[in-house]
């Protein structure tokens, strides 16, 4: 294993510029992924994917990017004040250059107006896009007809009111139902989380509306995979598995950075790490009495043994990191941006293709 950092990965935009180990390209190719990453900070979305010898961090913009739901076939995104939703159309990446080179493309579908409501983590499930709405404490799904639709909220949170009672802010599904939250405290007063942010934050199991374990330090991210569940500890910069029985953490590895966003594929772990400024949100928390310097960027953990596999650090732009999303089956995907492309691709069933010739349908 080669944890020696390769030269800067060349990009036409140097301030948004990255270096990496040299085995995380190798990394993804064995495992035909690529990565997501949204960063609020800079107005991104990363697609981080392997290009030879090297990795490609490829940047798209948008309005304040927080959660990513995604799977190979469609993501979903809390941008600003609407939730966009993108479906992969491979027959598109005919269209794209270098010729034979993409192995999916995503284009927008749908765009739906939320508000500034200041959506965090995002999940698809059974029939719906869960999401957490954090201004208003509550998990939220889509209706064309509304904002949003409240679906649960915590016990202690009195009234639907856009006042960022406890910043809740994580959210774990389990066969396609939401079942755990994380939230910065038990507040229900306006910003009333912020008195206790160092170690008042709150795990929640949404079927019980009990609280699995407390007195974390801004939990972010828990993860139900491999059949135990996970949370990133943020003030910590730990990644942890949890005994739901007892709700005791069981720290797996701490990282140099504030950990947010998470992700698994197999038994490795998908962690984002963020500088975190020095603010009044993020000020008195362990981590940053811990480290003088934190880093900004993706860290591959083996849960097995708590080991660093590889590592991709940002520079200088880029200093906080919301969502990490592994793209299965994608290793080398595109997002696609511009009105080009949008203006001459057409998704129609395929029942209406029967009488289109077979040479004209990559233009579809």
């Amino acid at each position: 294993m080669n944890l020696t950092p390769n030269p800067p990965t060349p990009d036409p935009d140097a301030p948004l510029a990255s270096v990496h180990t040299q085995n995380f390209p190798a990394l993804l190719q064995q495992l035909r992924i690529s990565l997501l990453v949204s960063t609020y900070q800079t107005g991104k979305l990363i697609l981080i994917r392997a290009d030879g010898e090297q990795l490609n961090t490829h940047f798209r913009a948008l309005p304040k990017p927080m959660g990513i739901a995604a799977t190979a076939g469609k993501i979903a995104v809390g941008s600003g004040l609407q939730i966009l939703e993108l479906h992969n159309i491979p027959a598109a990446t005919a269209k794209l250059e270098p010729a034979d080179r993409h192995d999916a493309c995503y284009l927008l579908r749908t765009a739906h107006v939320t508000g500034d409501i200041d959506i965090h983590e995002m999940a698809w499930g059974k029939e719906d896009l869960w999401f957490v709405n954090t201004r208003f404490s509550c998990l939220c799904t889509l209706d064309s007809r509304y904002s949003f639709v409240p679906r649960w909220r915590p016990p202690f949170i009195s009234a639907l009111s856009p006042e960022d009672r406890c910043h809740l802010n994580g959210l774990s599904l389990v066969a396609g139902l939401p079942r755990y939250v994380t939230a910065l405290g038990l507040s229900d007063t306006q910003g009333g989380w912020r008195a206790t942010k160092a170690n008042g934050g709150i795990l929640m199991d949404v079927a019980t509306n009990a609280v699995i374990a407390a007195n974390l330090s801004m939990p972010h991210s828990p993860r139900w995979h491999d059949q135990h569940l996970w949370i990133l500890e943020s003030g910590q910069g730990s990644l942890a598995q949890v005994d739901g029985a007892t709700g005791q953490l069981q720290t797996v590895t701490q990282l140099p950075g504030f950990t947010r966003g998470l992700d698994f594929y197999g038994s490795l772990a998908f962690v984002g790490l963020s500088q975190v400024r020095e603010t009044a949100v993020f000020s008195g928390i362990p981590l940053t009495e811990r480290l003088q310097e934190r880093i900004c960027g993706v860290w591959v953990i083996d849960l097995r043994s708590g080991q660093t596999v590889a590592y991709l650090k940002f520079e200088a732009a880029v200093q906080e990191i919301f969502a990490v999303q592994v793209l299965p089956g994608a290793r080398f995907p595109e997002i696609a941006e511009g009105d080009h492309l949008l203006a001459n691709t057409y998704v129609v069933p395929d029942v209406n293709l029967a009488d289109v010739p077979q040479a004209l349908r990559t233009g579809l």
